[in-house]
């Protein structure tokens, strides 16, 4: 990384796809090899590190189930369950040959795009059976849970497999996106911290300085972001993000090619 404008570019990307069934890693990525940007170790420990200040940004806005919903954190413990041994399990593999490649990242956009399209048609007719976030019940959380496991996959998207579990579980897309974003604090707090305690903690201070500079923008983008979201899909389907997944693939293997 070569500047603060890089890390600031990166960081506004992070805020506005984290919680977005888009792929955040994913588009740090893409947004990365735009710039020019060599897939360095600091580069792959920036793009997930970053994450803390989106996620920071649910801790605000959700304090008050946070601190006061025992049920609900029990819950989203058990939904972490499956990725935190997964992820355990592959983190080697994922980050020296999944992350930063543009490859794995843009046809798992295309198929998790489709995916999010053929999901919203197969349930257009068919009313939810959990309609709150606190009737999520504890099987259904596992099951999300395993779910979020499939974006240790770049591109994929965290937010979209957790969404697309809920949805197939016959959840009201306003508590399951809640859900999801309650499930990123667990997720991505434990994905930075063991990428930080494995990488040695071997960052410099302008490198220290970079990630704080991405730190401080994502929260402030992810904030307006959640906030955009919640809106959105009180009054829409989550079939544009498919179609935006699959037209950036488009887009970017015509102008780019993979």
């Amino acid at each position: 990384m070569e500047g603060v404008g890089q890390a600031i570019i990166l960081g506004i990307v992070e805020g506005l796809t984290e919680f977005l069934p888009v792929s955040s890693t994913g588009h740090m990525i893409l947004t990365a090899e735009l710039l020019g940007m060599e897939h360095s170790n600091f580069l792959k420990t920036f793009e997930i590190s970053i994450q803390l200040g989106a996620i920071l940004a649910v801790v605000i806005l959700y304090w008050h189930i946070l601190t006061k919903n025992v049920a609900m954190l029990k819950k989203i413990i058990i939904a972490f369950i499956p990725t935190g041994v997964l992820g355990f399990a592959f983190y080697g593999i994922v980050k020296e040959y999944l992350l930063g490649s543009s490859t794995v990242v843009l046809w798992a956009l295309l198929g998790g795009g489709i995916a999010l399209i053929v999901l919203e048609i197969l349930l257009k007719k068919k009313e939810p059976s959990t309609m709150s976030l606190e009737e999520i019940s504890y099987k259904q959380s596992l099951l999300i849970g395993l779910a979020q496991s499939l974006a240790m996959i770049p591109g994929v998207s965290r937010s979209a497999a957790t969404i697309m579990g809920g949805l197939f579980l016959r959840i009201d897309r306003e508590a399951v996106v809640v859900f999801s974003f309650l499930l990123a604090i667990p997720t991505m707090g434990a994905a930075t911290a063991y990428d930080l305690f494995k990488g040695g903690f071997q960052i410099t201070p302008q490198e220290f300085w970079f990630l704080a500079v991405g730190f401080v923008v994502s929260f402030i983008v992810a904030i307006a972001a959640i906030k955009f979201f919640l809106r959105f899909i009180r009054t829409h389907t989550f079939i544009p993000f498919g179609v935006y997944r699959i037209a950036l693939f488009v887009v970017w293997v015509y102008f780019l090619g993979i």
